[in-house]
């Protein structure tokens, strides 16, 4: 069994993870990165949920209202049938840039046949299971308080006996109802026509997003799902786009890899936003650069590899000893302290990001004038930097070293800039830049080359391999054709590879020596693989790693090599932007109708 069977559902303001059996088990209120109010994920005993108890007859299944992230499960027996539908809103009022995404789960119950009975399993644990909760029926809802909060408070609408619902008592299903949970007062009449009417103009958005995405040939609803899931990790109210909506779901099983990915990482949420841009779709892209603009408004601010989803800055790490962790694995973290870390390589995404702004939307003069100064800035920041050692993409948290894979990025930040500075006619800063780039390259060349080992290797001084060197093709660094690529790619791929999938590196470091597949790593080989001329091996290897995903498709951090159990947060926005780049490969975009019907 996949125990991160888990399907998602959420607003661009927050989310929540639902089991395959209808258990909420994770949501945070009212933010992605607020603390949790059901974390069962992390706690099996109080962590908190929101689940439906139902006897043994049930066959119980799970799948999306199609085209969208509206999560539906499918309770049948021989003589009853229902089903929950799960979402939060989502949709465009009459402003045209306003939306409406408040912080609440609807659960929609949808009598399809018989009269199936069930029980409300309805445990909030609010603030990371820290809080007790206490009940306050009042005239049109049902008041849930923190005991030792009383401002931070739930509020419980629903067409059901609110005794039944809070004592668990048997339901029979006459007809539909509802659930609302809410973090906020409704200030309207919450009904079943209501609900109803929430529910198809959140389903008419999703399916008006998905209709605007390039069509493929092959592949297209794996590719559609892993897009619905980078959109709905991306907070609409500044732009950020998180790594993941989880913390602590370790990278194994009893070892204390454990992260809280609720923020924005330059280089996750760039790849993201140019993943998007692949598929047509340019407004999450500009609201990026938007955070970008918005998180950098002196010319001497200084840049972080990562920053909360409104552009905090301080990230303080801290434990939460209380909680058992994911399958009993601790410690659970909140926060994370990689925010001070030097990563050289987040500028060339960042860069990669920027150039594509002023290919597609630049905006106003002014708007192009603020970018570039973000853009020499950067600049700046790399040419002082790009000869000194970081903690590298995998964010190792013990000394600096010269990480190959830094050294190239920082090449792809002076690269694009160089583009940027031609199209502006910026020719004296675009001749500095190119000299700069040329040294990086001449530096890798010399330095991050194995002449022994005949491979390019992680680091300027030790011999390890590291699969994030497999992008220095994706990246434009060298090609495809390059021997020393060639040879790099297929050394990864005997030294890297256990069981069919791909460490990110076999090197001991501040944690021990790593033992779970990193699932980004193996796309990364299916490129690599394709760009060296091997494409049916490049096939075979995609299409295996398709078979991997949880019942819904989609992907967490991590694979257990032996198990292939997934393993890390989830989802995880990296492992689905690398599905869409490698489903591309094998694929072509198709002209369908610009319509669908709701």
């Amino acid at each position: 069994m996949n125990n991160l069977d888990y399907g998602v559902i959420g607003n661009c303001r927050t989310a929540a993870l639902i089991s395959k059996c209808g258990s909420i088990d994770w949501c945070c209120f009212p933010d992605f990165d607020s603390p949790s109010v059901f974390s069962r994920l992390l706690d099996y005993e109080k962590g908190g949920h929101f689940g439906i108890n139902t006897s043994g007859e049930y066959v119980i299944t799970q799948r999306y209202v199609a085209h969208t992230n509206i999560l539906v499960t499918s309770f049948e027996s021989t003589d009853a049938h229902f089903e929950i539908l799960d979402f939060m809103p989502r949709y465009k009022t009459g402003d045209i840039k306003g939306y409406y995404l408040p912080a609440e789960i609807y659960r929609l119950f949808r009598l399809r046949r018989g009269t199936p009975r069930f029980r409300i399993d309805l445990q909030p644990a609010p603030n990371y299971a820290r809080d007790k909760v206490s009940y306050s029926r009042e005239d049109q809802y049902l008041k849930i308080c923190s005991e030792e909060n009383e401002k931070d408070s739930l509020y419980l609408y629903s067409g059901m006996s609110y005794e039944e619902l809070i004592e668990g008592r048997e339901v029979i299903l006459r007809q539909d109802a509802f659930v609302l949970l809410s973090y906020n007062q409704k200030l309207i009449k919450i009904d079943q026509n209501r609900v109803d009417l929430e529910y198809q103009r959140t389903k008419l958005y999703w399916r008006n997003w998905s209709n605007r995405s390039k069509k493929f040939a092959d592949y297209h609803p794996l590719i559609e799902r892993s897009m619905l899931v980078l959109k709905l990790m991306s907070y609409h109210r500044s732009g950020a786009v998180l790594a993941a909506l989880t913390t602590s779901v370790p990278e194994a099983i009893g070892e204390t890899r454990n992260w809280d990915y609720r923020f924005c990482w330059l280089r996750d949420a760039s790849m993201s936003i140019d993943t998007l841009l692949r598929v047509g779709h340019e407004g999450a892209a500009g609201r990026f650069i938007t955070f970008i603009r918005n998180i950098l408004i002196k010319k001497s601010d200084s840049f972080q590899i990562m920053y909360g989803i409104r552009g905090e800055r301080v990230l303080t790490e801290e434990t939460l000893d209380h909680l058992a962790g994911y399958k009993n694995t601790k410690p659970v973290r909140i926060g994370n302290a990689a925010y001070h870390q030097k990563q050289n390589d987040s500028f060339g995404y960042l860069m990669d990001v920027i150039y594509k702004y002023y290919q597609y939307f630049p905006g106003t003069l002014d708007d192009i004038e603020d970018m570039y100064e973000i853009v020499k800035n950067i600049m700046r920041t790399v040419v002082e930097d790009w000869r000194n050692p970081d903690k590298g993409i995998w964010e190792i948290r013990g000394k600096e070293q010269h990480f190959v894979f830094s050294k190239v990025m920082c090449w792809v930040a002076l690269d694009r800039g160089v583009y940027i500075a031609r199209m502006l006619h910026d020719n004296a800063s675009a001749d500095f830049w190119e000299k700069e780039a040329e040294l990086i390259r001449e530096e890798v060349f010399a330095n991050g080359w194995n002449e022994d080992l005949q491979t390019f290797t992680q680091t300027y001084t030790n011999t390890d391999l590291d699969s994030s060197l497999l992008l220095m093709e994706f990246y434009g660094f060298m090609e495809g054709s390059d021997p020393r690529y060639i040879k790099t790619v297929e050394a990864i791929r005997d030294n890297l590879q256990f069981n069919g999938l791909y460490f990110r590196y076999k090197n001991v470091d501040d944690f021990g020596t790593p033992t779970s597949a990193f699932t980004i790593c193996t796309f990364w080989m299916v490129r690599a693989l394709y760009a060296i001329g091997k494409t049916e091996d490049a096939k075979q290897l995609f299409d295996e790693l398709l078979e991997y995903s949880n019942h819904l498709g989609l992907y967490s951090e991590d694979l257990d090599f032996h198990t292939k159990e997934q393993l890390g947060n989830f989802p995880q926005a990296y492992s689905h932007l690398a599905l869409i780049n490698s489903a591309m490969l094998f694929t072509g975009e198709v002209e369908t109708s610009r319509f669908i019907r709701p």
